[in-house]
């Protein structure tokens, strides 16, 4: 669209409605002109392959099936499909001469009700997440099935559009996505398909294939009452007839994206007594990863974007590493057992930036000492240690030896479970070390210790700003530091994974992994 039409879009008078103002987000695919009360939705003329609206023609047929297709969970909100009319100043919604394109009307929708916004907020409770199983349970159940949606169910469909998404984030290698990681996923993709052939028979035998929703993730839903899913694939069926599971992955997949897996269970336990699907947790790794991939390479197509702004394109290649890291980890996920996994590590040495990103490609949620050690003093998790001093008040010995046997009993009860665990805490003494490796032993389960190290002068940047975050678990403060030094008791040779934090945290992990043996 030339900068001159997109500039009188933005003009309340191209509008039949009065407004105030009007405002353009724009997407790999779209133009979107947002005014006070509703949103014209306008398709680029471009064709990626998968998605083809370069002609006048096909950019209407899909605007129309944009309508149809959406009607089917958000009915009200879908007001139609609108002319774009040439002017003199460039293009009108509300007058004109001869027709240049074409727009899908609705309702605008209010931002601060976004899931994708409340998840930034931490203010989406189970029971929402619940409500939206339930929906997605019915929505799937009489949505449309036969012979001609069965066949998009088989592996080798499947296998299809996974090589498509690997040709396409190709130009990408050495960018945003490792060579290394490219093959460790191909291979992992093959050997999940070739190794399930039979689950993905009875998947369509059982009627799991179905024409879904295709997009459903947090940025299209809306925690109104009635909640709102909007804005599925229309651009092609392929992405649309799908099995039911991987409609639900892609949310599930997303809010682990946004941190909070915890609302995971919720989601997931309401569609399943409202499906009657049992849904098998490998196969929603599988198409997690499926769909992790997917948002990272729609992330890459932006890179290309001649007239992205230099922070966007900042923002958009952080992003895709960061899906393409998640698509990794749930083909990590797979050669995991249940695994003990300590941190070590000085004050402001990194230990929970690496124990954070490690739980969140390998599905792990760490137990932090900061928060048990809060916990059973009775005090709420940010709350400062007041003028304590180093080994007094809730420091002292004899509250540090319990928080330790808390933290053992923890990671004892996840293993006895088959979970793996990260324990993230200092681990100055060899002692405590020493229990949760007998631990680990007398479980049968493999034990790592990631040593994590860097300069004083890191340290002490990372002490002063972590002191200006009112929501910091952490008392460490910098004048504590030398005595904490002063008594730890590194680990032997040999004992731990040494990993240099002053690294970029990606690479710092990839130090831990490898170390671990998931990674060559």
């Amino acid at each position: 669209m030339v900068r001159k039409l997109i500039k009188s879009l933005l003009k309340a008078a191209a509008y039949p409605e009065p407004t105030a103002k009007v405002r353009l987000i724009e997407t790999h695919v779209s133009y979107i002109f947002i005014s006070d009360h509703y949103v014209y939705k306008v398709k680029k003329p471009v064709d990626f392959g998968f998605l083809n609206f370069s002609t006048l023609d096909r950019r209407r047929f899909y605007c129309e099936e944009e309508l149809r297709l959406n009607r089917r969970l958000c009915p009200d909100l879908y007001l139609g499909v609108v002319e774009l009319r040439e002017t003199p100043e460039g293009g009108s919604f509300a007058a004109g001469t001869k027709v240049i394109d074409y727009a899908v009307k609705m309702k605008r929708l209010p931002e601060e009700r976004m899931l994708s916004h409340l998840l930034e907020l931490g203010r989406v409770e189970p029971a929402q997440m619940a409500a939206i199983g339930r929906i997605l349970a019915e929505f799937h159940a009489k949505a449309d099935r036969g012979p001609q949606i069965d066949a998009f169910g088989g592996s080798e469909v499947i296998r299809s559009n996974w090589e498509e998404n690997f040709r396409q984030a190709a130009p990408f290698q050495d960018e945003v996505l490792s060579r290394g990681d490219l093959a460790l996923l191909r291979d992992w993709v093959e050997r999940f398909l070739s190794g399930n052939a039979e689950l993905f028979q009875a998947r369509v035998a059982g009627g799991f294939i179905r024409e879904c929703d295709g997009d459903l993730h947090s940025g299209n839903i809306c925690l109104t009452d009635p909640i709102c899913i909007f804005d599925c694939i229309e651009f092609n069926e392929r992405f649309r007839y799908i099995d039911t599971a991987a409609d639900i992955s892609f949310l599930l997949m997303d809010l682990e994206y946004a941190g909070r897996p915890e609302l995971c269970a919720p989601l997931l336990e309401a569609y399943r007594e409202g499906s009657g699907d049992p849904v098998p947790p490998a196969l929603l790794d599988f198409y997690k990863g499926y769909r992790a991939f997917v948002r990272g390479k729609v992330q890459c197509f932006r890179l290309r974007e001649p007239a992205i702004a230099q922070e966007e394109l900042a923002e958009a290649k952080a992003s895709a590493g960061r899906y393409f890291r998640l698509a990794r980890g749930y083909a990590l996920r797979s050669r995991l057992a249940p695994t003990l996994i300590i941190t070590c590590g000085l004050m402001g040495s990194g230990k929970s930036a690496l124990a954070r990103e490690l739980g969140f490609q390998l599905g792990l949620t760490p137990e932090r000492s900061d928060r048990v050690r809060k916990e059973l003093a009775g005090a709420p998790p940010a709350a400062p240690a007041g003028g304590a001093g180093y080994h007094l008040g809730i420091y002292a010995p004899s509250f540090n030896e319990a928080t330790y046997r808390a933290l053992l009993q923890g990671a004892k009860k996840a293993l006895l479970a088959g979970r793996s665990v990260i324990v993230d805490a200092t681990f100055r003494r060899a002692s405590d070390r020493a229990s949760f490796a007998l631990l680990a032993r007398e479980l049968g389960v493999p034990f790592f210790v990631l040593e994590t190290n860097c300069s004083d002068e890191l340290i002490r940047e990372r002490l002063e700003k972590r002191r200006l975050d009112p929501g910091e678990l952490s008392d460490g403060r910098w004048e504590l530091f030398p005595k904490q030094r002063a008594e730890f008791e590194p680990p032997a040779q040999g004992e731990s994974i040494r990993v240099d934090s002053s690294l970029p945290l990606p690479a710092a992990v990839d130090l831990a992994l490898k170390g671990m043996g998931l990674l060559p």
